[in-house]
């Protein structure tokens, strides 16, 4: 009796050997040819590099991307701003407008070692905006910027340069007759999955030099938590400061600092086609 049970248990573990091993031998998944995705989000005041775009007030904000399993992709996000509009308050007051931010972007990832790399294009598309007869003109140049980046991945750090080839942000030294391309911005960033609640931790530090024009250059940092919901459902948390110059940032429709500390909300959701 011994004998038979003990025929049974090797047969039964060799079943369960000979299982694994078809398991561990299933062919992978294969990678899709592309990916494609869809987002929106709202935030509560929606920060780029520190400054706030849309007088600390929300923000709605969306895009798509496409990448292809060979490292190119494009993408475009939009988001509404108030900063250009409130300018119009710098007297003598003009119409100005340029309610949305339009983003269209490209570029190639690719691997060198352990760096991960990205280097690309980025057009800050200010829908038509009028920046420069703000003040009756003479104070800034349009909206539209051009930039191109590169940046390195090495574990859960990423360090990236974005270069302006035209004025930065409408940005422009009227008392020298100079302008602000060749501005850089330089960040480091890293994400972090902490072991409570599937929270991800999110530190950045970054500096923007403004070329010809340094009391438009700051120093900014944030630290910020997010969390996955799944279904395409994310939400995030973060606390954001700078070092920029009161006066320079402050807004013309209140005279508030777009700079200052402060926690920032947002939501979003994903549809991944």
């Amino acid at each position: 009796m011994k004998k038979l049970e003990l025929a049974v248990l090797l047969a039964s573990l060799a079943a369960s050997g000979s299982a694994l091993a078809q398991a561990a031998e299933a062919p992978k998944a294969p990678e899709p040819d592309y990916t494609l995705s869809a987002n929106v989000g709202l935030v509560s005041d929606y920060r780029y590099r520190g400054i706030s775009q849309t007088r600390l007030k929300p923000a709605l904000q969306g895009g798509a991307d496409f990448a292809h399993k060979s490292g190119f992709y494009v993408g475009t996000w939009a988001s509404t701003i108030k900063w250009i509009e409130d300018t119009g308050d710098i007297a003598p007051e003009q119409d100005i407008h340029g309610p949305v931010e339009w983003d269209i972007y490209g570029g190639y990832k690719f691997t060198a070692g352990p760096i991960g790399l990205d280097v690309g294009l980025l057009q800050y598309w200010y829908v038509n905006n009028n920046l420069a007869d703000a003040g009756g003109g003479g104070v800034f140049k349009n909206a539209n910027t051009l930039e191109g980046y590169i940046a390195g991945t090495w574990g859960p750090a990423t360090l990236k340069y974005s270069h302006a080839f035209t004025n930065l942000f409408g940005n422009y030294n009227f008392a020298t007759n100079e302008n602000t391309k060749g501005s850089g911005y330089l960040d480091l960033s890293a994400s972090f999955e902490l072991p409570w609640w599937g929270l991800t931790l999110a530190p950045h530090v970054g500096y923007q030099r403004v070329n010809h024009l340094s009391v438009a250059s700051y120093t900014d940092w944030s630290l910020t938590l997010g969390k996955d919901f799944g279904n395409g459902f994310s939400a995030s948390l973060a606390y954001v400061g700078t070092d920029a110059d009161k006066g320079f940032y402050a807004s013309p429709a209140n005279g508030k600092f777009m700079g200052k500390d402060a926690a920032v909300v947002g939501v979003k959701y994903t549809y991944n086609f």
